[in-house]
């Protein structure tokens, strides 16, 4: 641990310059006290460190110095694909490897490179979930990404849609962060991909042995073809509606900006008013009952009949509620 220490604390005066005990603890979570007797360590072992005294002063190296001791290892290396995922990769339970990664690739850049990407860091975050809801929890996703990494062989138990709990051995292919919710691609061994919501595994251990991927599988190719198929699925049926102007935008916050634009692209008449009618495939009859009245007044359905009888419906009932 302390050869890593001895490392890190080279690395930060390498990247930051001058930079007092205090603030070499606090990086480090040791003491003042360990700091002195690390820089000492460091300067028996020929590391050209020294310190200036005053209210200005720290410890700095030698100018021109630089270590070449900033070779990434291997999980490091793959830890910066998450580089700007903090959060994922904290739940991953790669936080620190990637801390360490971050640390060794800014001191390994050239002085101008590595100030841009300081501001970088500094300027941009990504937050993964969607606004009005949080990420899911996983406490089993570290379980799930190693039996992943290592090719191994997953036994779980899983909360299926309707609550009923089974258990399942999986080969784990890959990890999929869609919208702040984590995915596993998975198959039954001898069967075909499917994908499973990591937040309702219940429990997760790995099995003996380890598994061959099947040749030639793309996680990302597999992705792209499941979102298109799940799409397929969701729609069964379409509606045609009128829409009021000005209220595009709001009609794809709520039935989803892929939908409308495709809408929109297809068509429709625009009246006098400057209504314009449009059809959109919806998911079912009452579903699309339960969207298109958040639009209010700025969206008439006109087909299907089930859908115009149950949207009146509901009107007739809130105009009873509110009097």
């Amino acid at each position: 641990m302390r050869a890593s220490r001895l490392l890190s604390l080279l690395l930060l005066l390498q990247t930051r310059g001058r930079m007092t005990a205090t603030e070499l603890s606090a990086e480090l979570e040791v003491s003042v006290r360990t700091v002195y007797r690390d820089v000492e360590a460091l300067s028996a072992a020929g590391v050209p460190v020294y310190a200036d005294r005053g209210p200005a002063g720290g410890y700095q190296l030698l100018d021109g110095y630089r270590t070449r001791l900033n070779g990434l290892t291997a999980e490091e290396a793959s830890s910066l694909f998450l580089a700007g995922l903090p959060g994922p990769a904290a739940e991953l339970g790669l936080a620190e490897v990637a801390a360490n990664a971050e640390l060794k690739l800014l001191a390994a850049l050239p002085p101008e490179p590595r100030s841009h990407a300081s501001r970088m860091r500094e300027r941009f975050l990504l937050d993964v979930p969607g606004w009005y809801r949080g990420a899911d929890d996983v406490p089993h996703l570290t379980e799930v990404s190693e039996a992943v990494w290592d090719q191994r062989p997953l036994r779980m138990t899983y909360r299926r849609w309707g609550q009923q709990v089974v258990e399942r051995l999986v080969h784990p292919y890959g990890l999929v962060l869609k919208g702040g919710t984590w995915y596993m691609v998975a198959a039954p061994p001898g069967g075909s991909p499917r994908t499973y919501r990591v937040s309702r595994v219940l429990t997760a251990e790995t099995a003996p042995g380890r598994f061959e991927r099947p040749e030639g599988f793309d996680l990302a190719e597999f992705w792209q073809a499941y979102a298109a198929e799940f799409r397929q699925r969701m729609y069964t049926a379409e509606a045609v509606i009128r829409l009021a102007p000005g209220t595009e935008d709001m009609l794809a916050y709520t039935m989803g900006a892929e939908v409308v634009t495709a809408a929109l692209e297809a068509g429709g008449e625009t009246d006098a008013e400057g209504w314009r009618t449009l059809t959109v495939p919806i998911e079912s009859i009452r579903h699309a009952r339960w969207l298109l009245l958040r639009m209010g007044a700025d969206v008439e359905v006109l087909g299907p009949p089930e859908l115009r009888v149950l949207m009146a419906e509901a009107v007739t009932a809130l105009g009873k509620m509110y009097g």
